[in-house]
């Protein structure tokens, strides 16, 4: 069945803020906020600043290293400010966000340098921080710098849409449409949870249903049930959820955008091959109704033929060729060890795919920086089965991740200790940990890229993703699995992280482009020469040298450039040793041995999809 604009339904809150509103970065803010508590006299004004203002400013008047950093502040005037006012800021490099006549001030984004010009402004009354109300994850965010994007304007949204906060001039039918559509192919999206509608709680931002598993399920208010596994309400939050149970804390990547349903997976997160590429399938077909430029496939299974005769990847690559980006799960086999493997080619399908952004999971250790985040040891390493393509392409926060619930399904079920209570029950969020929920932190990235250039193809999203990840990473880290006490090791290698840990603010202030035809941005091959024992990449039939850079005309992937020199997967690539031993070791006979010899070449081999077991553990690693 399928089911278009919803709108709001009595039962429903009736609160109208905008919950996950403005915000500034996360950095930014722990020093606003700590330096305001420890000042004397906090929460007095500091001359026309407010108080958890006046310390960043007094931190620039110091010197301190604050000049390129922009602020979002409210200033008020002594009266209504008109045009004559707007000019003057925006002379100062300030961005007009709104005009807020009802306190007769204007809402910007200005540099922290040009502060105290607004001081000195004797029509300015007061300036305030544009407070924020903190992100989801905020760890998952701030590891990935989205607030960059979100203090741009760019949230997913339409035109009319900033910051979250609906345009009133906007129609709902226009607002829909205009929004960045992310498709996600999973087990539904139950819409009833108010962070899944738009941020006066008017309608819901799942603008389209359709169950492809034949399964539909009644509650016992005879409406249907469109998620009864809880997997694909909680990938839904992670790409788009606005916070609204949480007063922002727990928002989306990308909180403006709209969602399209495509469920697969049954009350037990499992599906088959024909019923995802019907589900593409249709994305397709709903591309341009519902401005679809994101699929979401959380989801995979083992690889038993090359990509190239798989049906499943020529159907996301159907999608890919049609405009729409594609990001598919690594896989949560990294701990698999086949005759001393160490988890390596154990991607899964369709993200075996070169075109497909194919992404792995990191851990945020519980803190905002990104500096400690390591490698979750579960996550799939490449080189991929058969094929041996470079892969994952890239990692985001995918371990303990909070997102929504979906109160009577199976996982909320089973797992009741992984309710996170919001403020209207202890079922409005949810724990979950694999691949799964680090792919919707790159669907929601790409929603955000999409939206600031509308016209940029997929192969030039990933490029552009790629080239502008974070790329210093320790050498080695280990875990223990909490349940059995074993310990891993894991390496930093581009098997491993790919081209690095997803950056929206670096990805959103970049503007290099990858050629805009299909296929320039395919992540390469890994090629053993069993003759010298020499590993190199190679793109298509040619080599690519280590000195190539990624925006030429001929070769799009270089290891200076994609990966960088702190990523240590170029020495595993280029130099004599490789990360699992020797290449006489059993292990890499495992990886690199005779496409041929499925006791070789393959570590698994099961070909059916699973949500939970394959790509979302119920526990994260520490």
């Amino acid at each position: 069945m399928s089911q278009t604009l919803k709108p709001r339904s009595s039962g429903r809150g009736e609160r109208h803020s905008a919950a996950w509103g403005k915000r500034l970065s996360v950095f930014l803010l722990l020093f606003i906020t700590q330096a305001a508590f420890a000042q004397e006299g906090a929460g007095r004004p500091v001359g026309k600043f407010a108080p958890d203002l006046a310390p960043l400013v007094e931190r620039f008047h110091q010197g301190g290293a604050v000049a390129a950093e922009t602020v979002k502040v409210i200033v008020q005037y002594r009266h209504t400010p008109q045009v004559e006012q707007e000019g003057r800021v925006q002379h100062l490099g300030a961005r007009l966000n709104y005009r807020l006549g009802v306190v007769k001030g204007i809402a910007l984004t200005i540099p922290v340098s040009a502060l105290p010009a607004l001081e000195a402004d004797p029509e300015v009354a007061s300036v305030s921080l544009d407070h924020p109300l903190k992100a989801m994850d905020d760890y998952t965010n701030a590891a990935m710098n989205v607030s960059a994007a979100w203090n741009a304007g760019y949230t997913g949204g339409s035109s009319g849409v900033s910051n979250g906060v609906a345009s009133t001039a906007m129609s709902t039918s226009s607002s829909v449409t205009a929004a960045i559509g992310v498709a996600v192919i999973d087990s539904g999206i139950n819409d009833n949870h108010p962070d899944l509608w738009d941020s006066t709680e008017s309608y819901s931002r799942v603008v389209y249903h359709q169950d492809f598993t034949g399964t539909s399920v009644y509650n016992s208010s005879h409406h249907l049930v469109y998620d009864t596994y809880g997997h694909g309400t909680h990938v839904a939050g992670i790409v788009a959820g606005n916070g609204y149970l949480s007063n922002g804390w727990y928002a989306g990547v990308a909180p403006g955008a709209n969602l399209i349903d495509l469920r697969v997976l049954n009350s037990l997160g499992v599906s088959s091959d024909s019923t995802v590429i019907a589900a593409i399938q249709q994305a397709i077909s709903l591309k341009s109704k519902y401005n679809i430029r994101v699929i979401n496939l959380s989801l995979g299974r083992g690889i038993s033929v090359g990509y190239a005769q798989d049906p499943l990847c020529q159907a996301v690559e159907s999608a890919w060729k049609s405009g729409i980006v594609v990001v598919a799960a690594a896989g949560n086999y990294g701990r698999i060890s086949v005759n001393g493997s160490d988890g390596y080619g154990t991607v899964a399908a369709p993200g075996n795919d070169p075109l497909v952004i194919t992404v792995g999971a990191m851990k945020s250790m519980g803190t905002f920086p990104r500096t400690d985040d390591l490698i979750a040891s579960y996550s799939s390493k490449g080189p991929t089965t058969y094929d041996h393509v470079v892969k994952p392409d890239l990692v985001t926060p995918g371990n303990m991740v909070l997102s929504l619930d979906d109160m009577g399904s199976t996982l909320d079920r089973l797992f009741p200790n992984n309710e996170v209570a919001g403020n209207r029950s202890s079922h409005d969020y949810f724990l979950l940990s694999g691949t799964s929920m680090a792919t919707p932190a790159a669907a929601g990235a790409a929603a955000l890229l999409l939206q600031q250039h509308p016209s940029m193809t997929p192969d030039q999203i990933k490029g552009r993703l790629m080239k502008t990840a974070y790329k210093t990473f320790p050498t080695s880290s280990t875990a223990t699995d909490p349940l059995t006490g074993q310990t891993y090791t894991s390496y930093y290698d581009l098997f491993t992280v790919g081209a690095g840990y997803l950056d929206v603010q670096a990805a959103i202030n970049n503007n290099d482009l990858a050629p805009a035809t299909v296929g320039s941005a395919m992540s390469p091959t890994a090629v053993y020469n069993a003759s010298n024992g020499a590993i190199t990449l190679s793109n298509g039939n040619s080599v690519i040298a280590p000195s190539s850079v990624v925006w030429g005309s001929s070769v799009v992937w270089g290891t200076s450039v994609v990966w960088g020199a702190n990523v240590s997967g170029s020495s595993v690539v280029w130099g004599t040793s490789v990360v699992w031993g020797s290449k006489t070791a059993t292990g890499f006979s495992v990886v690199w041995g005779s496409t041929t010899d499925v006791a070789d070449s393959v570590v698994w081999g099961t070909a059916m999809f699973s949500a939970d077991a394959a790509l979302a553990t119920v526990v994260g690693e520490q």
